[in-house]
């Protein structure tokens, strides 16, 4: 008997999902880092085993905040969960039993969509390593088991593995029969263009302070593996929505931008597997995050 299905990871910003599905796949395919609203695409990632291939879909966080970008990282989300067979909802543990204020407010938009979904639901309780006093969990689960009635929970860990064999045993009990629709090798159903993409983004996020990372976007323009031999050649535009961003972006005489590609390069030459040529521009693109077309010409909201 051979197992096929789609898991749609879904949770407030922030709450590991990307860091699970890296997990499982033992490489990056989606970006992390400490911002949240970190993933803006719906992101798949395929797992193959002997007995079964689940795809994860990783979706941007769910939240209250307004704006076109902000309803079209909720439409990825929700139509994520639509198209799965299994639903993995992951919360911060560590930040709930610090802030129990927050749980009603941050879990309320999830709750009601995930039940209506009617698919079976895996509750993630992640980040149980940042926890020191263990009991902290009994009311933070309690209250979780109100919200929620129907599903099951597993603590777990996604940074460091804890409790991820356990989750994904019961992860493939959920799973339906089927028979593997991808390749073994294949670890994700988005171009590879789009995951050099993110890669420049990550690395945006990783130097940029407060909330300018949410001001820009990433645009490949030229992706060329023919005129040089044994190299890619991409030309990347980085769009921020202001002119005075563009600056902090480029550096004190292009040392930051210089940074920011060196450090995408090094990782699209590990995803392709060959040398990498990247030049990378920066563009300023007044009010982007609110100009539907331009959005999706980014795939969000897919």
């Amino acid at each position: 008997m051979h197992k096929f299905g789609m898991i749609a990871l879904i949770g407030p910003p922030n709450a590991g999902k990307s860091t699970l599905m890296n997990t499982y796949l033992g490489q990056k395919v989606a970006i992390v880092s400490p911002k949240p609203q970190t993933t803006r695409n719906r992101i798949s990632g395929i797992l193959t085993t002997d007995e079964a291939q689940i795809v994860f879909l990783d979706t941007p966080g769910i939240h209250r905040l307004r704006g076109k970008m902000n309803r079209f990282l909720l439409e990825s989300a929700w139509n994520a969960l639509a198209s799965s067979d299994a639903v993995v909802v992951l919360l911060d543990a560590a930040l709930y039993c610090a802030k129990p204020q927050l749980l009603d407010k941050e879990i309320a938009p999830l709750v009601k969509p995930v039940s209506e979904a009617g698919r079976p639901v895996l509750v993630a309780v992640n980040k149980i390593d940042r926890i020191k006093e263990k009991d902290q969990l009994l009311p933070f689960m309690a209250r979780l088991s109100e919200l929620w009635p129907e599903a099951e929970f597993v603590p777990v860990s996604a940074l460091k593995g804890k409790g991820t064999n356990e989750l994904l045993e019961r992860i493939l009990a959920l799973t339906p029969e089927g028979p593997q629709m991808f390749p073994e090798d294949q670890i994700s159903t988005v171009p590879v263009r789009f995951m050099a993409s993110e890669i420049i983004r990550e690395k945006l996020f990783y130097s940029l302070r407060q909330e300018l990372p949410y001001s820009t976007a990433v645009e490949i323009e030229q992706w060329d593996e023919t005129t040089r031999e044994d190299m890619v050649v991409i030309n990347a535009v980085i769009y921020t929505s202001r002119k005075s961003h563009k600056g902090m972006i480029i550096g004190k005489q292009g040392a930051n931008l210089k940074e920011i590609g060196s450090q995408a390069r090094k990782d699209i030459a590990e995803l392709t597997g060959t040398k990498v040529h990247l030049e990378l521009w920066v563009k300023v693109r007044e009010g982007w995050t609110e100009d539907p077309g331009f959005l999706r010409s980014l795939g969000l909201g897919e």
